[in-house]
């Protein structure tokens, strides 16, 4: 049985073979205790959230502006509670991607957690990549849906004119008819060749729209960066209430839908004040319901009904295709989804997208 000095010189090789690990590790660490203190942290954890020596002792809370996700003291408290371990995608505040892992410390006399872990590995090339997927899938998914709506009905309306030509038509000849056969051979051609483009196009992107779950922050956080300049131009004010922050459903269609959502609201914002985006996410029934409220230039009641038709431009003097809510309208029904809205002209608009809880 140990003494009590060697008892003490094994606690001080212990603290030691710590220190020389956290002193050492490439990997940005961070040791917060039960009571949410900050006990330890990492060289790479000091140059990336701009820690001091001084901040070892604070309670986390102090320093929380250090680290670009808003809610990592929840995130901390409820592995402390649970003694479950938490992986989490985040952004840091130089931009940077991190997959997050909060990891129990449990002592094991007591069985009791004593404080956690953190610690970040960083995946901004990754994220980066997957974005540049994504607007490329995007972009050829609208490409198709072009050629698939707005070509193939005026081919079929083509060929149902030159049958209606021809059982009307006087002439009877060999040569007339010839020259029908052949225009209904071409447009037949040009209906199987779209249709093999919409169907490969379907097949090769069915794999980067599969359901994961997601974190609605992360999306919004994500969103955020990428209408920056934007934000920034209008001067917006973007506010949230995520009451569910989990969401089973595609990263790039739930991403879409929530760019272009806040993008309209800042795009249609009224000439007299800032604007002011509000966004909740809540459960009601078998739902999950995104709303994405503005203090814009709202919509005129002879309007709302079509602002989800192709191409319609709610207000002439702003620019744009129409077609985003459109695709946002697109993407959240076919997944079995509705969408719906509230506006008051000169007032502003809500958006609520209704997605089916799994």
């Amino acid at each position: 049985m140990l003494n009590k000095d060697q008892k003490i010189k094994k606690l001080i090789k212990l603290n030691d073979e710590l220190e020389n690990y956290f002193r050492n590790t490439i990997i940005p660490q961070l040791f917060v205790d039960r009571d949410l203190i900050l006990r330890k942290f990492t060289p790479p954890a000091m140059k990336q959230f701009a820690l001091k020596s001084d901040d070892i002792g604070k309670p986390i809370i102090d320093i929380k502006d250090n680290f670009r996700f808003p809610s990592i003291i929840e995130d901390i408290t409820y592995v402390i509670d649970h003694n479950e371990i938490l992986e989490k995608e985040i952004q840091t505040t130089d931009y940077r991607w991190y997959q997050m892992n909060i990891i129990p410390y449990m002592i094991t006399k007591t069985k009791k957690t004593n404080g956690v872990i953190i610690t970040f590995i960083e995946i901004t090339a990754r994220i980066k990549d997957l974005k540049n997927q994504e607007m490329l899938v995007s972009d050829h998914e609208t490409l198709l849906d072009t050629i698939s709506h707005d070509i193939k009905t005026p081919l079929t309306s083509m060929l149902l004119s030159i049958n209606q030509l021809k059982q009307v038509s006087p002439d009877k000849s060999k040569s007339f008819l010839m020259l029908f056969g052949i225009l209904e051979k071409s447009i037949k051609k040009m209906q199987g060749i779209i249709n093999e483009l919409t169907d490969a196009g379907k097949l090769k992107n069915k794999y980067q729209a599969e359901e994961e779950l997601l974190d609605f922050e992360n999306i919004l956080e994500d969103v955020r960066l990428t209408l920056a300049g934007t934000i920034m131009q209008s001067g917006a004010k973007i506010t949230s209430e995520i009451n569910v922050s989990e969401i089973l459903y595609s990263r790039r269609k739930l991403r879409s839908i929530v760019y272009n959502l806040v993008n309209n609201a800042i795009k249609f914002q009224s000439p007299d004040r800032k604007p002011e985006i509000f966004i909740k996410t809540e459960k009601q029934k078998k739902f999950i319901v995104i709303s994405v409220k503005d203090n814009g230039i709202g919509i005129d009641p002879d309007k709302q009904h079509s602002v989800f038709t192709k191409y319609v431009r709610i207000e002439k003097s702003v620019e744009g295709s129409g077609i985003g809510l459109y695709l946002v309208n697109e993407i959240v029904t076919k997944s079995g989804g509705k969408i719906s809205l509230k506006s008051e002209l000169g007032k502003g608009t809500e958006f609520q997208v209704y997605l089916t809880a799994k």
